[in-house]
């Protein structure tokens, strides 16, 4: 599709426009519209940030940050703050079966997932944004879109009154109900619901023993694990759940009552900070683009919240999205480039369906036949390490690989994510790891022969012809010629093996730290001429 699609066609919306116009306006100030504002601000689009709430929604929904996202915030610079507030669980559970997935098994930094309340990560994400320079407007509501072709006219209405705001492309992170979805008339397919979850955070007199609570009979499942300031959340399915009529608000007698029917006591629970339904409607945009407005996080994808994945895959989306747009907007990439955004997130959107529906079934299966499923599933995650290892890979984002671009010659490695490489320091100095060559949103050229560059090592950045700067010298001089504006280029071999990549002498790793291109060609000259291909099959 291209830049202008589906643009024309709205009627004149009447009213003021803001006249300082924005490059890009995100709308939706959770998790992933704070991040995807920090990405663009990476990139050098201007950004802002809309958002329906004045105050921040103190209650929590998601808890779980994988290893993925970890990741991506190291190749941020901004992990630390999350792993030092977050508590560290070296396993997940898939369908809440009892026997849980080893995180330890996989090859990343981050061998855990981290429970910090959303409310705490969105703070801390909004600090990032912030100090990149994105703006952010509270109590904004928008209420509908006018297309042009060069332009999208946000309609919404503020604390002053309604407004028009003029941007090059809009963003939908506004969840499950966008409005920005809505307005742009794209479809949102998908199954209504039949199950019925909950949730209750409340105080406890008698907590279980243990770091959390897991049980699963024919009555129903639950778990209970604790939060800061003293309470426990609880959520679960009871039998009488898997219907498709809504039941209502949920009171403390019938979470307790629930509570007991499953785990044969109450805990002594009293005192309840947040009581809460959800359903399994599951749901996902047709497009994730549509001419000049996208769209990510819920707003692209809705599902049951089975192993606290929503948040993660939305921060994935926009990390997938962000540098991609802010080349658009910032530095002269074509349009079509977002066409890659649906084309490599959608296919994961339908994967994390497919998973939580599965994970759904197990949940609800109740019967005698059910429980004995999810005992034979289970004894495989205890005594099937490839098994376990398999599921923990796609429920934490490892296992996210994107199709190789049809101009980039193939290799096992392309459209993977890229761990943190072990890498040695170009200048005999001390080396570094991958992610933190990834933290100024650059793609990264590896050489990991060493001697391609020379001494070489460092940013090279392009002018206004898209060249290098720089005091290189020799053969790497050649590669001026490249239509390359931003790129880290770090030479120097691997300073610890990697089964993966034996042999892989040169790579292009994209900003959102997935292989752009890969090579192992043994000859010098070759190699050179191939690097000097793919830097200009490969947008920046």
């Amino acid at each position: 599709m291209s830049e202008d699609a589906d643009s024309g066609g709205d009627a004149d919306a009447g009213g003021g426009v803001d006249s300082g116009g924005e490059q890009v306006v995100v709308v939706g100030a959770g998790p992933v519209g704070l991040w995807l504002a920090a990405e663009l601000r990476l990139g050098g689009a201007s950004v802002t940030v809309l958002e329906t709430r004045e105050e921040r929604n103190p209650h929590s929904k998601a808890l779980t940050v994988h290893p993925r996202t970890l990741e991506i915030l190291a190749s941020r610079g901004v992990a630390e703050a999350f792993l030092a507030e977050g508590g560290r669980i070296p396993s997940g559970h898939f369908g809440g079966l009892t026997d849980r997935m080893d995180f330890g098994a996989l090859d990343t930094p981050y061998p855990f997932t981290l429970a910090l309340p959303q409310a705490r990560t969105e703070e801390l994400l909004e600090e990032y944004a912030l100090s990149a320079g994105a703006r952010i407007r509270r109590g904004h509501r928008v209420t509908g879109l006018l297309r042009q072709r060069d332009s999208v006219s946000v309609r919404a209405e503020g604390p002053e009154g309604p407004y028009e705001m003029r941007a090059a492309y809009v963003v939908g992170c506004d969840g499950t109900r966008s409005a920005v979805r809505d307005a742009a008339g794209i479809d949102f397919p998908g199954t209504d619901v039949t199950t019925w979850g909950w949730l209750g955070d409340v105080v406890l007199d008698s907590p279980p023993e243990g770091p959390g609570l897991n049980v699963s009979t024919t009555e129903g499942g639950l778990m209970a694990v604790p939060l800061p300031g003293g309470i426990h959340r609880f959520v679960g399915i009871a039998r009488d759940d898997v219907r498709a009529e809504p039941p209502g608000a949920l009171t403390l007698e019938e979470l307790r009552a629930k509570v007991v029917r499953i785990a044969g006591d109450d805990f002594g629970m009293r005192d309840p900070v947040w009581l809460s339904r959800f359903g399994n409607a599951t749901r996902q945009a047709a497009r994730y683009r549509s001419g000049r407005v996208l769209l990510a996080g819920d707003a692209a994808h809705m599902h049951f919240p089975t192993g606290g994945v929503g948040l993660n895959v939305g921060v994935q989306d926009a990390t997938n999205l962000g540098w991609k747009l802010a080349a658009v907007v910032a530095g002269g990439a074509p349009g079509s480039l977002l066409d890659s955004y649906h084309d490599e997130r959608h296919p994961v959107g339908a994967d994390l369906l497919e998973s939580t529906r599965a994970q759904t079934a197990l949940m609800t299966a109740f019967t005698p036949e059910g429980q004995a499923l999810r005992a034979v599933l289970s004894t495989l995650i205890a005594t099937r390490p490839e098994f376990s290892r398999d599921l923990a890979e796609r429920v934490s984002g490892l296992a996210v690989a994107y199709p190789p671009a049809p101009s980039v010659p193939g290799h096992a490695l392309t459209g993977r994510r890229a761990p943190d490489l072990a890498l040695a320091g170009g200048d005999g100095g001390p080396g570094t790891g991958l992610f933190a060559l990834l933290r100024n949103g650059r793609h990264v050229l590896l050489d990991l022969t060493g001697d391609l560059t020379g001494d070489l090592t460092g940013d090279l950045t392009g002018g206004s012809t898209g060249g290098f700067t720089g005091g290189s010298t020799g053969e790497w001089d050649r590669l001026a010629a490249a239509p390359v504006r931003r790129l880290t280029v770090h030479s120097a071999p691997l300073s610890a093996p990697h089964p993966d990549w034996s042999g892989v002498r040169a790579a292009l790793i994209r900003p959102d730290g997935h292989v752009a291109w890969a090579s192992a060609e043994p000859d010098d000259e070759a190699l050179l001429g191939a690097v000097r291909e793919a830097l200009a099959a490969v947008p920046h």
